[in-house]
């Protein structure tokens, strides 16, 4: 019973933390039809940023508190610098094109961002591990929960509760989802398809930007931060199903749950895991747990 309240905590916190980071990415391809491979980049931007801005506050003899309030600073710049950069400057000359010209195209320029990122930072470690250690911690049962771990399980229901609020219950997420299911007819009707895609895509860069820097205090902000977190993902949204937000929050948890169970019992399979039941899902349901296939128009 212990390892098993270890395996559902770990998971939990895991998926919570991949949530964030997924939902922006499969926010985007859902209505705008484009797989973010930057989105890598965006989270690892958000990482840097918040941990070189906590880095200052601290040395600076600020109230610690405050540094709570950085990280979502570091997340808002990131993502809306960030994003205006990428929808403006490149991704709005791809709307229209063949899907793999687009991820090869956010492909290239994760690899620049990439340099830039260690062209800015170089190649240290950058560490801002005082607001994970500033709430404390809380006993269950036999677990020692960080706060800051279940804060960051507040923040993933948040992001959550807040993206199916904003959809379901307002106008302008009705709007959104005439968008997702028909571009044409909704332009047709008069909706500005051009500034749906530009807030989307800005809400998307700031969420990947706020995984980042919500992890920058939990681990040691070094190079090829945004490598593994495209990797995993991609695959939280290809379980999930492509542009399924329900399916984001049920393909984190899936993955969660997996890796923490290898870890604990089977450690040495603990990446293998992730890929196996990535192979499986998809060997079942093509398009996803929550996907559906598309229909293609002529």
């Amino acid at each position: 019973m212990a390892t098993l309240a270890f395996i559902v905590a770990d998971g939990v916190i895991y998926a919570s933390w991949l949530f964030i980071v997924a939902v922006g990415m499969t926010l985007v391809y859902g209505v705008m039809r484009i797989l973010n491979v930057a989105h890598g980049s965006l989270y690892a931007l958000g990482a840097y940023t918040a941990a070189t801005m906590v880095g200052v506050w601290f040395q600076r003899g600020y109230a610690p508190l405050g540094s709570f309030a950085l990280l979502l600073v570091a997340a808002l710049l990131v993502g809306v610098v960030m994003g205006l950069i990428l929808e403006l400057g490149l991704l709005q000359f791809l709307h229209g094109r063949d899907e793999v010209v687009v991820v090869l195209a956010t492909y290239a320029t994760f690899l620049i961002l990439e340099d830039v990122i260690q062209l800015i930072w170089g190649v240290e470690a950058r560490p801002a591990p005082q607001p994970y250690s500033l709430l404390g911690t809380t006993s269950v049962g036999p677990l020692l929960l960080n706060n800051y771990d279940l804060a960051l399980i507040a923040l993933a229901l948040l992001v959550g509760g807040v993206g199916w609020w904003a959809l379901t219950r307002t106008i302008a997420g009705k709007l959104l989802l005439a968008v997702i299911f028909d571009r044409e007819m909704a332009e047709a009707c008069g909706i500005n398809v051009r500034r749906v895609f530009l807030v989307t895509f800005l809400i998307g860069s700031v969420l990947g930007a706020l995984g980042g820097a919500s992890t920058a205090p939990m681990i040691s902000v070094s190079r090829g931060l945004g490598v593994d977190v495209i990797v995993l993902a991609f695959a939280v949204v290809v379980i999930g199903g492509l542009g399924s937000i329900p399916g984001a929050l049920l393909g984190a948890a899936v993955i969660g749950l997996s890796r923490a169970a290898a870890v604990h019992l089977l450690p040495q399979a603990e990446v293998f895991a992730i890929y196996l039941i990535m192979t499986l899902v998809l060997i079942v349901r093509p398009y996803g747990l929550l996907g559906h296939e598309r229909l293609r128009k002529v």
